[in-house]
């Protein structure tokens, strides 16, 4: 059995720091968090950043200071957002990868998400798998829903393969808008994915957190974990840090025979480009 790649994804654009003061905003309470996720068994970091007042933001020299700090501080595969908020232009969402991080997500398509629409329109798709390939960046392509299992398909055989040549997803599950978070609509989705994908990794929103990590590691996945995705640890007890998070699906991952990869092993597996 392999090991098992731990994502750490802290902060998200969506949540409020009023109303969740635990959630890292600013650049020193990410490292923090940082830092405490991989001493748990995280191997990346799935990064969104947020301005003074704790708003999403894509500005350029806050992603450059963020992926820096994360450098000098972690040995985590830093993985940028390229989704930011649904409000956010495509253009400042393409130039994300201006800050050179070793990853990116990449979302195979347009999905309702709750209330607004997360626009991924395929020309944008084509145009950030091209420049992340150009700027050695390794994609991961985000899939909401079968649809984009599909698309991905699509991508793959247009654009050929990403830098690094393996092809990693991660299925985003239970968005209001997108497949459900159920054990039969993940192995329907594994059971879709092109022969060229090399791995993929899994996730379930709120409620959906812990049958969707279950399943992915009986299937052989990998697991993404955080307060981006999750709030609530258990009935009445509120998520307090991302580490407990990471340090739960660890636990899971070595029960299963599949202990957490080391941040050497996350990046031997995607690909990433040397220091």
């Amino acid at each position: 059995m392999t090991k098992t790649l731990i994502t750490v994804a802290p902060t998200g654009a969506e949540l409020s720091k009023a109303e969740f003061p635990q959630l890292p905003t600013t650049l020193d309470e990410l490292v923090a968090e940082a830092k405490a996720a991989q001493a748990a068994g995280a191997g990346l970091i799935h990064v969104h950043i947020r301005d003074d007042d704790a708003r999403p933001t894509l500005d350029l020299g806050r992603l450059r200071a963020t992926v820096a700090a994360l450098r000098e501080s972690t040995s985590l595969v830093v993985q940028l957002s390229t989704g930011g908020s649904v409000k956010d232009p495509l253009e400042a969402r393409l130039a994300v990868l201006d800050a050179a991080p070793d990853s990116c997500s990449l979302t195979c398509g347009t999905v309702n998400f709750g209330d607004d629409v997360f626009l991924n329109p395929w020309p944008f798709m084509v145009d950030l798998f091209e420049k992340a390939r150009d700027l050695q960046v390794v994609p991961e392509f985000e899939l909401f829903d079968l649809g984009q299992v599909h698309a991905l398909r699509r991508l793959v055989d247009t654009c050929g393969l990403p830098f690094g040549g393996r092809v990693h997803c991660d299925f985003v599950m239970g968005v209001p808008g997108g497949m459900p978070g159920t054990v039969e609509a993940l192995v329907a989705a594994v059971q879709a994915l092109p022969a060229e994908v090399t791995s993929w990794s899994a996730t379930g929103i709120g409620r959906a957190h812990l049958p969707v990590a279950a399943a992915a590691l009986a299937l052989g996945g990998h697991l993404r974990v955080g307060m981006e995705d999750n709030l609530v640890y258990a009935k009445g007890r509120v998520v307090q840090s991302n580490a407990e998070l990471v340090e739960r699906a660890a636990r899971l991952a070595t029960e299963m025979q599949r202990p957490p990869m080391s941040t050497a092993e996350a990046r031997e597996l995607l690909a990433v480009r040397a220091a």
